[in-house]
């Protein structure tokens, strides 16, 4: 899957002068920097190439309360959009239990922990036992 700022740059469209190409691993580089400096909780990050063609890796983390989950998914599409240039898709940031952040290549879930618990994405996505944090 092919982010939208590396797309603008195959088609020939010059990147935005002080952005970055945006591979997906870049842009997963970028999400858990994001995270880990708001203090995201129990980053989990999967692999999803090959498994699906929403994406090349999900992104599963928890903040300890609404405004932090807020926080934190205001935040990281901020970044991005600082970084690449581009901006992304949100869901769920109003009401603050649950925002999914979609880049294009790294979709991001932001969590309290009940409704994490509640959902168990990781459950769906991995085998048990292999999450990587």
């Amino acid at each position: 899957m092919q982010s939208n700022a590396a797309h603008t740059a195959e088609t020939g469209a010059p990147i935005p002068a002080g952005h970055k190409q945006a591979s997906s691993d870049a842009i997963l580089a970028t999400v858990l920097a994001s995270l880990q400096d708001d203090k995201a909780e129990d980053i989990v990050q999967i692999d999803l190439r090959g498994k699906t063609e929403i994406g090349d890796h999900m992104v599963i983390c928890s903040g300890r309360s609404t405004r932090q989950v807020t926080a934190i998914s205001e935040k990281l599409a901020q970044r991005v959009k600082d970084e690449y240039g581009f901006t992304v898709r949100t869901e769920g940031k109003d009401s603050g239990d649950w925002v999914l952040i979609d880049t294009g290549d790294v979709i991001v879930h932001v969590f309290r922990p009940e409704v994490r618990e509640f959902y168990q994405l990781e459950k769906m996505w991995l085998p048990q036992g292999d999450a990587t944090s």
